[in-house]
């Protein structure tokens, strides 16, 4: 009985939103959901601010003038004339005189009203030139058209709406009557109840979910507008009407269940999920949500103000450093006290980016481009709630939707941080908007709390201001806490510096990727890289060194796009992390057992000298069992950017045989102030070549291998890096570090059978060759 009362409830309600203007719904309908209609005129009454913005006077003013000058066009006779139209202010009203126009001339502005409605003053000239009417007229007559058709279209709603309404009752009496007496529809006997399957329970409970989560944002949304709240009848879902396959939700952009890596320091709290985004939220939870985002987005903009106290110059005057007890004394905790054992990072930065400012919004609010924009620092994204739609339709003011992401640094003594968190858009004035980001608090009551939770993202984001020339000046924060008991020694100076996950690290990123994009789409590009391939080819082979650099970051960092299953032997160091997993179906590795294995250690030399050194061709020998012990030949190089090293090349061994059709590689170096990178894979020539006439990459077997350069994060001082991996200041040491992280990742092939037993032999040859390639790189870089 419930069931059937609340599908014919839910129908209607659709009804009326999606004709909100037939107020001629037959009287019986009005009386049976007096909620929804009065909701949804609350929700017309204030659509345009979802977020608790202030009205623009102005476009109330031109709707206003617009309901004016549709009722001013339909208190007017077809044809009459402007001038008989006018009253007589001093005397009494004339009577109206009617002109009828010639079959001519309304044929004429029937023509001209199928391509222009709305006529502007000049077009109404010439109307009135060329058919020997006033202008008034002219104008009169569009006005009254118009009204015309717009009372034609309401009459037809209305007559689907009464249709739909009518249909919809029927269907309910159907239901109320097949309630009472319940039929086999087998036997056509009376049905005995028996128990539900639970597919069916669980239909139900997605739709009750589905139906609770409306009922919220109508609330919500009465609670703004009418200034009073309106609660629901509906009590919380109990826990029995909850089972694990619906805390996974329906989520958007999103991907299977995250994997978990035995041994490895990574937790898996989080769940990536597909389909339609649905939300179990319940409404005090929502407003609970709504305010948090409200109090991240004040504390976001006070934090970028450009003379904030909330930051001081470093010593040499080129960074901002967090002035941690000032933003005590200025905000309280919005996520609840600071976990014990957590350190705080805090960082801020401002550059100019080569993208205007919708662009970029419109990036941060999709999950898969935000992704593709930073790829070497998400491992994977999605969304999986959305709380609140953009208060103007066609822009992203006022958006709120809960997501889920996992960022990575290239190293695999830096654990993947997993985050569930909101994401609150909001535009300021005309071309200055604002994104932030903050954890969904797990203290607050309401909200289970993780205890696996090893990172919480405190309000961070950026300003992004629109300059000319299709550039915007971008001031990015990043502010959060985190376990620092489980990174690396090593790799503790890199993140407390910024550039692991700080704000530094995601403006240079931002920087080189819409360079990147500027300089592919310019026309000038073939000109200057002179590759010899057509420009489906270019795209075909970007496409495969993009996959190719995804996928060396998923192994580096071991994040959960792959299952992974850690290795432990006892011939390798503690440093190396060794995986393993078996590919059977996708078409894009060789099939069979990959062993994937990274390392991380710090060199004494600078982050570009030793850029410069492994991306040089004719050093690739030095350290490169591919090169076949000679120089290599660069034969395709497509630029991604202004420096020279920021590239797609592909390359052949010099003294290969012409005849002979062995291996190519494939490259992708980038280089910024936050790192540098090089990856490459060997690729048969067969399918480069189908690569490079344009066919689809997708089916190209790759394993790549590479090297990731990072900071050491000791900026602004010198000495080494003793065996603790603390810094040693030495005499004469210069202000700039002298040393940088390399990290090296190789995946390898060991049997290509994928029911094939991994040996011992197998993981110590990959060992012996990440340590054979360090010691190489260092006597070569050391001795030039």
């Amino acid at each position: 009985m419930s069931f059937g009362s609340n599908s014919v409830g839910m129908g209607s309600r659709v009804v009326a939103e999606i004709f909100p203007h037939c107020h001629s719904m037959a009287s019986g309908a009005i009386a049976q959901f007096p909620l929804s209609l009065s909701i949804k005129n609350a929700m017309d009454a204030g659509e345009m601010g979802l977020i608790g913005e202030q009205f623009d006077p102005s476009v109330v003013g031109r709707i206003r003038e617009e309901e004016f000058e549709s009722r001013s066009g339909s208190d007017n006779v077809e044809g009459a004339s402007g001038d008989d139209q006018e009253a007589n202010e001093d005397g009494p009203p004339r009577k109206k005189k009617y002109h009828r126009h010639t079959p001519h001339q309304i044929q004429e502005l029937e023509s001209f009203f199928k391509e222009c409605p709305h006529p502007d003053e000049k077009q109404r000239s010439e109307l009135s030139r060329r058919l020997g009417l006033e202008s008034k007229q002219i104008k009169f007559w569009f006005q009254n058209r118009r009204t015309q058709m717009k009372t034609q279209m309401e009459r037809h709603e209305n007559i689907i709406l009464r249709q739909e309404h009518d249909k919809l009752r029927a269907e309910n009496e159907m239901l109320k009557d097949a309630m009472k007496n319940p039929t086999c529809n087998n036997c056509g006997g009376p049905a005995v109840p028996g128990s539900v399957s639970n597919y069916e329970l669980q239909q139900l409970r997605i739709e009750n979910a589905r139906l609770k989560d409306e009922l919220g944002r109508i609330c919500i949304l009465a609670n703004k507008f009418l200034g009073r709240p309106l609660t629901s009848s509906a009590g919380p879902i109990s826990p029995q009407g909850v089972n694990s396959s619906l805390e996974l939700g329906v989520g958007r952009n999103g991907f299977g269940g995250v994997a978990n890596i035995p041994g490895s320091m990574m937790q898996t709290s989080l769940e990536f999920v597909e389909g339609p985004v649905m939300s179990l939220t319940m409404p005090h939870d929502r407003n609970m949500l709504i305010d948090l985002a409200l109090t991240a987005m004040d504390e976001l903009i006070k934090m970028a103000e450009a003379d904030s106290p909330l930051w001081i110059k470093s010593l040499d005057g080129g960074r901002d450093v967090f002035n941690q007890e000032e933003y005590m004394r200025t905000f309280s905790p919005c996520i609840g006290m600071k976990p014990n054992g957590f350190v705080t990072e805090a960082s801020r930065e401002t550059g100019m980016v080569i993208i205007n400012s919708s662009a970029l919004i419109e990036t941060m609010m999709d999950a898969n481009r935000w992704a593709e924009m930073f790829p070497c620092m998400i491992a994977r994204s999605a969304t999986t709630d959305v709380l609140l739609s953009p208060s103007v339709t066609g822009t992203k003011n006022g958006a709120l939707q809960v997501m889920v992401a996992e960022f990575q640094v290239l190293s695999p003594l830096v654990p993947v941080r997993q985050a569930k968190f909101l994401r609150f858009c909001k535009q300021h004035i005309e071309g200055v908007w604002a994104v932030v980001d903050v954890s969904i608090d797990t203290n607050r009551e309401g909200l289970s709390a993780d205890p696996f939770q090893t990172y919480r993202r405190l309000p961070s984001g950026f300003v992004v201001q629109d300059v000319p020339n299709n550039y915007s000046k971008v001031t990015w924060i990043e502010h959060a806490e985190y376990d620092e008991s489980i990174v690396h020694h090593l790799c503790r100076p890199l993140l407390s510096s910024g550039m692991g996950f700080g704000a530094p690290k995601w403006v240079a990123t931002l920087q080189r990727q819409c360079e990147c994009l500027a300089v592919l789409m310019s026309s000038t590009i073939t000109v200057q890289d002179q590759s010899g391939i057509s420009p489906i080819g270019r795209k075909s082979m970007l496409k495969l060194a993009q996959r190719m650099t995804y996928n060396f970051c998923s192994g580096v960092c071991a994040s959960s796009v792959r299952k992974w299953d850690k290795l432990c032997v006892g011939n390798v160091g503690e440093d190396v992390r060794v995986l393993t997993r078996k590919n059977v179906n996708d078409p894009g590795e060789p099939p069979g057992v990959v062993l994937c294995a990274a390392t991380t250690v710090w060199l004494p030399m600078t982050r570009q000298r030793l850029f410069d050194f492994m991306r040089d061709e004719r050093m690739r020998s030095e350290w490169d069992i591919l090169s076949n012990g000679g120089p290599l030949q660069e034969m395709v190089h497509i630029a991604k950017g202004q420096a020279p090293g920021n590239c797609a090349s592909l390359l052949r061994a010099g003294a290969m045989n012409v005849n002979d059709s062995g291996m190519l590689i494939l490259q992708e170096t980038w280089n910024d102030s936050s790192g540098s990178l090089v990856v490459y894979a060997p690729v048969d020539v067969p399918s480069m070549s189908m690569v490079m006439n344009g066919g689809d990459s997708t089916c190209v077997a790759l394993l790549p291998s590479g090297f990731a350069i990072l900071p050491d994060g000791y900026f602004g001082h010198g000495g080494l890096i003793n065996s603790n991996g603390t810094m040693v200041k030495t005499e004469g040491s210069s202000n700039e570090s002298g040393g940088c992280l390399l990290t090296v990742g190789f995946q390898i092939l060991v049997n290509s059978l994928p029911t094939a037993k991994l040996t011992v032999e197998s993981v110590e040859t990959v060992n012996n060759l990440i340590s054979c390639t360090i010691q190489k790189i260092k006597a070569a870089v050391l001795e030039t």
